[in-house]
């Protein structure tokens, strides 16, 4: 009997760089490498999924795109924040903003497509790609680690079916300019190609605003990946969702009745109250998470590591000597290489501040000794 193949889709994409430093760091690590607020959940979300469960409204599907009541609070969100009605229907729930990423990849792109990415990148979206057949095609970040749109324009062929954006940004804490943002959309109309963007750090901005391509789109060349996972602390839940044009929308509908039939339902719930409930747990996140940049910066400085400034998100990317990511992970502290997210991480560190400022302290004195260690 033949032994079972694989997929050649499946062999284009090697484990996560992330998970390899995990596993090489000790169990008692101080851990500066995971994107998790370290917020609960805000109670009345939790009470709105218990209530839902204790009452049997959780025991079934919901509709393929998401209670009409959650999808209504999505709605109410987008005209809030971005100012742009969305219709009830062209919204999608998703297992999280990682299902929302898939749908948009899958229902768009096929082999022989090329998808832009940014590089250094979140490490879904070249994975997503090559899952979906497609080649990412990966464009350097400006010195300031934000994306240019006049390279993503240079990186287009006729290949190319979609280019992903992300602002505010993982793994840079790069938040893009408005300019930035309505080029990306004139990009996606004028070239008749996709645009992604991932938005799931929409309120975690310290400097400036977000802006989204939901503001200058006029083509429907648009997909916008959205989740409550780091906007209210609830990445366990796994409830994100996408907007698009009804006729995109029912291409990703497809998909997701297939992968997933709906997202849970008492998530559904919690996120729905989350987003109609009370927000002061957002502007308290964001404070919090500003105020922990700025002490891992000023630590930073005064060890002579040069790392531009956040300016949302709570990830910052210094660069870094060789060795000293290693150096770090040897002395119990959890930081993930740069090169993790694309080879234009190279000689860069992500480090992740969602957790408080004593622990960052005791990182940044490993950081000191590390990097003693590594440039003596």
């Amino acid at each position: 009997m033949a032994s079972p193949t694989f997929s050649d889709r499946i062999e284009r994409i090697p484990p996560s760089g992330i998970r390899d430093v995990f596993e090489a760091a000790g169990d008692d690590a101080i851990d500066m490498g995971i994107g998790q607020p370290d917020f609960p959940t805000p109670d009345h979300a939790r009470e709105a999924a218990v209530e839902a469960i204790r009452a049997g409204r959780a025991d079934s599907y919901t509709q393929n795109r998401g209670l009409e009541s959650l999808r209504e609070a999505i709605v109410a969100k987008h005209e809030r924040d971005q100012g742009v009605p969305v219709d009830v229907d062209d919204v999608i729930a998703t297992a999280g903003g990682s299902e929302g990423l898939h749908l948009a990849l899958e229902a768009h792109v096929g082999a022989g497509d090329e998808v832009i990415v940014p590089d250094p990148g979140f490490v879904s979206y070249a994975a997503l790609a090559k899952l979906a057949g497609a080649d990412p095609v990966p464009v350097e970040l400006r010195d300031d680690l934000t994306l240019d749109p006049a390279a993503v324009e240079a990186a287009i062929t006729e290949d190319t079916a979609a280019f992903i954006i992300n602002s505010p940004a993982n793994p840079t804490g790069a938040v893009a300019p408005r300019e930035d943002v309505a080029a990306f959309a004139r990009i996606a109309r004028e070239h008749d190609v996709l645009c992604i963007s991932d938005e799931v750090y929409e309120y975690t901005v310290f400097d400036g605003e977000h802006h989204s391509p939901m503001e200058f789109d006029a083509g429907g060349n648009l997909v916008v990946v959205h989740s409550v996972s780091k906007l209210y602390s609830m990445t366990g839940w796994r409830l994100g969702w996408v907007t698009a044009t009804s006729e995109r929308i029912d291409r990703m509908l497809r998909v997701h009745q297939y992968v997933q039939a709906c997202a849970s339902a008492p998530s559904q719930f919690a996120a729905e109250a989350a987003l109609t409930g009370d927000q002061s747990v957002v502007d308290e996140m964001t404070t919090t998470f500003e105020r922990r940049r700025d002490v891992l910066l000023e630590g930073l400085a005064e060890i002579g590591i040069e790392c531009p400034a956040p300016r949302g998100a709570f990830y910052a990317m210094p660069k870094v000597p060789e060795g000293f990511v290693d150096e770090c992970v040897d002395r119990g502290l959890i930081i993930v290489p740069g090169d993790a997210f694309g080879e234009g991480g190279a000689g860069h560190a992500r480090i992740s501040y969602a957790t408080d400022e004593a622990t960052i302290r005791d990182a940044l004195d490993v950081m000191a000794d590390a990097y003693d260690a590594v440039t003596e």
